[in-house]
């Protein structure tokens, strides 16, 4: 499914595309010199379908730049908040092993006074008279 749509995004842009090309491909200058524009110390002579495409994908990249360096707040933020929830998770982690240590010592039987080895004197493990 994810190919078909993309299948159908790309294939009439590439058209797009395609023909936009075909219609502007008279050349254009292009000059960065504010000062003499007869004869321009820089000047850059592309196809005009070209010169949009640059421009166009110099535009993404710029409003990509923008948007990242906007969104800092959030990821900084989120960086935070995922080392919170990891020191979070080992204090859990130590507590539950405390309360399981603390549970396990509290189940233990008291072992009662006048008792040998195997319980009380005169029976055997299963508290059986010997």
């Amino acid at each position: 499914m994810r190919k078909f749509l993309t299948a159908l995004i790309v294939i009439p842009l590439g058209l797009i595309l395609v023909t936009f090309a075909v219609a502007n491909r008279h050349f254009v200058t292009v000059s960065f010199d504010p000062f003499l524009s007869s004869d321009p110390s820089f000047a850059v002579t592309m196809p005009l379908f070209l010169l949009l495409i640059l421009v166009a994908a110099f535009g993404v990249v710029a409003g990509g730049c923008a948007v990242w360096f906007g969104q800092r707040h959030w990821r900084r933020a989120a960086r935070r908040n995922d080392a919170d929830a990891r020191a979070a998770r080992v204090e859990l982690a130590d507590l539950r092993a405390q309360a399981a240590a603390a549970t396990s010592d509290s189940r233990r039987l008291p072992v009662p006074s006048g008792a040998g080895l195997y319980g009380p004197v005169g029976r055997d493990k299963q508290r059986a008279t010997l």
